[in-house]
């Protein structure tokens, strides 16, 4: 599994651990007969940012 580290404006980071394939489409790459890759690598990166970053929050 590959891992992606992405930061927030300074505010930490967060893991996401994405299959060969799902970094693959994230770059571009279709895969014929299966777009669910492309977005379930999507959704991963969605939940981590949800439970890593409070977006309902004010700017300090």
């Amino acid at each position: 599994m590959n891992s992606q580290t992405v930061s927030a404006e300074g505010k930490g980071s967060i893991d996401v651990q994405l299959t060969p394939d799902e970094a693959l489409a994230l770059t571009g790459v279709e895969f014929n007969g299966n777009h669910k890759i492309k977005s379930d690598a999507q959704r991963k990166i969605r939940n981590a940012f949800e439970k890593t970053f409070d977006f309902n929050s004010t700017p300090k």
